[in-house]
């Protein structure tokens, strides 16, 4: 097997907000391995400010995987601990090449083209124009649960533009998440969230920073919403994995493989979860559509019921040309449309 990795600086269609700032691009990487005549190729994404794994060594780091991996090293012997989106590229780098380069990792009714994965529509954060034309935008396109990004604007701002959808759409319309991305504080964050229940909110994603377990765990107890976890789970060591859940006790968590360390990784978070009651779904991390095929063909044979968060495919204006798409607020593999990968070999 030869393996080397390769980078696309992948072009957002639009500035894309978040409370840690706004995105314009996003490098990623690619491991691809070559082995009697067939290329598997996995996804090394990271987002800038959440990814643990350390970016003056990133490179370095991927140098020394592809060299060890070309002097025979077995893959799973390699120390991946500090780079998770490194792992989630190997692993399913090998998955693909398994697959004989078909990109077809799990096969399923959702490769075959039969059904689709339901997922929420993602409205980012912008100015109160920006956000209300998405929100027309997804209502429009079908979708029946929407997340919306807060925590950066005036709260105010932030309580009006929620407001205008429950005028039009009733909680049984549409399902309403939102994803403060650690924006309130835990002094300010019961008071928001109070305010924000007025409007029969499903969720909300890490409404304060992680690693502030006492304030969390008091927050999961009083507040009128329920909480998911995010990026409290990035991270965290094997050993510290149910603690958290046990201190915590939200009421969902949500998992990214890039960012927690691939599928083994996740599967063991959901038992976890599972165990203490605690219910879960995948949202994919920004990847282009080689990462967010893995991902979305791994979470179908789940068998989750709830709306996935996997709709970031078309968010670039370079991603590579795939059989993914959306179509009535359902991701679908389309049986006989082709992959172009020539971008990255």
């Amino acid at each position: 097997m030869f393996a080397r990795h390769t980078t696309l600086n992948l072009q957002f269609k639009f500035p894309a907000g978040t409370s840690r700032g706004v995105l314009l691009h996003k490098p990623s990487s690619f491991l691809l391995l070559e082995k009697d005549g067939f290329t598997g190729i996995g996804e090394c994404s990271t987002i800038p400010n959440l990814s643990i794994d350390p970016v003056e060594t990133y490179s370095e780091k991927l140098e020394e995987v592809c060299r060890l991996l070309n002097e025979g090293v077995d893959p799973g012997a390699l120390d991946l601990t500090l780079y998770p989106s490194i792992a989630f590229g190997l692993e399913t780098a090998l998955l693909d090449l398994k697959a004989r380069g078909s990109k077809c990792l799990f096969p399923s009714a959702f490769t075959q083209g039969e059904t689709g994965i339901p997922i929420n529509g993602l409205v980012w954060m912008g100015d109160k124009n920006f956000m209300q034309k998405q929100i027309r935008e997804k209502i429009a396109a079908g979708y029946h649960c929407i997340k919306l990004k807060v925590g950066a604007l005036d709260f105010e701002t932030e309580l009006e533009i929620i407001s205008g959808i429950r005028q039009q759409f009733s909680p049984e319309d549409i399902e309403l998440r939102l994803d403060a991305n650690g924006g309130f504080t835990p002094t300010d964050a019961l008071e928001k969230l109070e305010k924000l229940a007025a409007f029969h909110i499903h969720s909300i994603e890490q409404p304060i920073k992680q690693k502030q377990f006492e304030a969390m765990a008091t927050l999961c107890r009083q507040s009128p919403i329920p909480i998911v976890l995010d990026e409290e789970l990035i991270g965290v060591k094997p050993a510290d994995k149910e603690f958290i859940l046990e201190k915590i006790k939200p009421a969902y968590i949500i998992l990214k493989p890039s960012l927690v360390g691939g599928f083994r990784q996740s599967e063991d978070w959901i038992r976890l979860a599972e165990k203490h009651n605690i219910a879960w779904w995948i949202t994919s991390a920004l990847e282009a559509n080689i990462g967010l095929n893995a991902i979305a063909q791994w979470t179908y044979t789940l068998n989750s019921h709830l709306p996935q968060g996997l709709g970031t495919g078309q968010l670039y204006h370079n991603n590579i040309p795939s059989p993914l798409a959306i179509e009535n607020a359902k991701l679908f593999y389309k049986s006989g449309a082709d992959w172009d990968v020539n971008p990255l070999l």
